[in-house]
């Protein structure tokens, strides 16, 4: 009687090694599908990158930490550089003030992953956010169908009273 049955060696590393007799080509497949699901799950860090310089105006650091605060909001990394030209190079403390500004001002949105710190004729600043991105996907999903509901309710008080 042939049970079409391989001796598959399961857990190689244990002592001593475990081995089964089952169907190799089932063991291959259920292998792969669980390798794709685990990649399903994963979640894709993107990070963002905001440019600002030393001398920037009043409305446009308002324009660039309102880029920011959206980045974080949907859970991705922020990477900030601040380019210095000419004679900016020679006060990184501008840089480092500008940069402890914006950290201060989305402190509630995300903290400092990695300080500041001069790289060339740029320095760079990590800000990441308090909630992971999953977390800001289910949070906008919610409030969405929070929307939908609130709406539909107000549809609904409105045809009453007509």
């Amino acid at each position: 009687m042939e049970a079409d049955l391989d001796l598959v060696e399961v857990a190689p590393m244990a002592k001593p090694p475990v081995c089964k007799l089952m169907d190799f080509g089932k063991f291959k497949y259920e292998a792969a599908q669980k390798e794709r699901e685990s990649r399903r799950n994963q979640v894709h860090t993107v990070i963002k990158e905001m440019k600002l310089r030393p001398k920037i105006d009043q409305h446009d650091y308002e324009t660039k930490k309102g880029h920011v605060e959206r980045f974080l909001k949907a859970g991705d990394k922020v990477k900030i550089t601040i380019m210095f030209r000419g004679r900016e190079q020679s006060r990184p403390e501008l840089g480092l003030r500008l940069l402890a500004k914006l950290a201060d001002d989305v402190a509630e949105l995300g903290f400092v992953e990695a300080t500041p710190k001069q790289d060339g004729r740029n320095m760079l600043m990590v800000i990441a956010p308090h909630r992971r991105k999953v977390d800001a996907i289910r949070a906008r999903a919610t409030a969405s169908a929070d929307d939908v509901t609130d709406d539909l309710t107000d549809d609904v008080a409105e045809a009453e009273t007509a």
